[in-house]
């Protein structure tokens, strides 16, 4: 048999492969758990995104719908958002229409507000804000308290009033609505993406809406996390 003989120039250690030091294996696995943390950010802020534009969509087609109620009836309708407890689930995201009552003889009662519907909730972690909602002039939006046989329907709510012809009062009026969380019953605040949580629209004297563009358009919205209706 031949025998082979060692390159006597080859290092001892030479064809074997040495591993990942452990500073290798820690750095990897910080950029990794960097990467990870910033998809959930975005993912957050995607699901924000989605919850704010489909209540805006949904909020504008109420309005609609109280405009042809109002005149269709010949009488005052609004459209409401409850205010009323901060421990009830649907604190700032039930949305009711409501019209005058109409006696038999077909004359309206004045102060006997009909809840036309069931309403609509706005998806989880969606709030109102009565705040960064304003009237044309500036003031805040108004606010009624209902009495209802449906108790859970009564309470205070916050309101936009078309009259008997179809006309909104406030023409210029903003509604506005924003992504935040509400930790056990309190105040919703806002997350720390804030200002980019926020959509809404401005309601014309005709009933027509017309939705803010970005959030930038929006007066005065938070630039970080903070309670919602402040």
């Amino acid at each position: 048999m031949k025998n082979i003989r060692a390159n006597p120039n080859q290092s001892p250690r030479a064809g074997i492969h040495s591993g990942f030091t452990l500073v290798e294996v820690l750095t990897v696995m910080a950029i990794i758990a960097i990467l990870m943390g910033a998809g959930a950010i975005g993912l957050g802020n995607l699901n924000a995104g989605k919850g704010t534009s489909s209540a805006i969509a949904s909020c504008e087609a109420l309005f609609e719908e109280a405009r042809t109620i109002a005149v269709s009836k010949r009488c005052k309708a609004r459209v409401m958002v409850l205010a009323a407890d901060p421990t009830k689930d649907t604190y700032l995201q039930r949305v009711v229409i409501v019209h005058q009552e109409i006696k038999a003889d077909g004359t309206v009662e004045p102060d006997s507000w009909i809840i036309s519907s069931r309403g609509y909730e706005m998806p989880k972690g969606t709030y109102f804000s009565q705040v960064y909602s304003k009237l044309q002039a500036g003031g805040d939006i108004p606010e009624y308290t209902l009495v209802t046989t449906k108790t859970e329907y009564a309470g205070k709510y916050y309101y936009y009033e078309f009259n008997g012809e179809g006309i909104f009062d406030n023409p210029g009026s903003s509604f506005v609505i924003g992504a935040g969380v509400r930790p056990n019953g309190q105040e919703p605040k806002t997350t720390p993406s804030a200002k980019r949580d926020f959509a809404g629209f401005v309601i014309w004297r005709n009933g027509r809406t017309s939705t803010y563009r970005s959030p930038g358009q929006v007066p005065n919205l938070p630039n970080s996390a903070q309670p919602f209706n402040f």
